[in-house]
């Protein structure tokens, strides 16, 4: 398994844009609704990359199979916080440690950012919730009904934090 950042998705395009689909069509609530166009998937990565958000991947055996971001606050008073952000997985390398070599990854690169304060949310129920918490992430609130998943169904969200050092 190999960790790697990109900054430029061009080698990767294509793959990040089946992934996307692919956990799309799954039902992870990732902001966009079933079925997902290829020409969407495209779109939305072409615009990930900046001077605040930094792109992490997976490869196992070669294949991409997941990937996360790490949004860096720019706020003057908020240059120690960073965010998670669509930390995805595809469906054939779940429980395989891909999710959290990758939220890990984003971790390192949040301390060598020197960001103290890590956010993030995930849809509550969904085995993520697992993970971040035993990553040592604490929840700190839950609102109803925040967001969709893929099929259009309200799901609660769970709000956590983590301080690292």
């Amino acid at each position: 398994m190999q960790i790697v950042e990109i900054k430029d998705i061009a080698a990767y395009q294509d793959e990040l844009a089946t992934l996307f689909q692919e956990v799309v069509a799954e039902g992870a609530a990732l902001n966009y609704l079933y079925p997902m166009h290829y020409e969407t998937a495209i779109h939305y990565w072409k615009h990930v990359v900046s001077e605040q958000v930094r792109l992490f991947i997976c490869l196992l055996d070669g294949k991409l199979v997941g990937t996360v971001q790490l949004h860096l606050a720019n706020k003057e008073n908020g240059l120690h916080r960073a965010e998670i952000a669509k930390l995805m997985t595809h469906p054939e390398a779940c429980r395989k440690g891909v999710a959290r070599k990758l939220l890990q990854s984003a971790e390192q690169a949040a301390k060598h950012e020197k960001r103290t304060l890590l956010l993030l949310d995930t849809a509550k129920g969904s085995s993520a919730n697992m993970l971040y918490q035993s990553e040592g992430y604490e929840l700190y609130g839950e609102v109803p009904a925040y967001s969709q998943d893929a099929f259009g169904n309200y799901k609660d969200n769970n709000f956590y934090y983590k301080i690292v050092k």
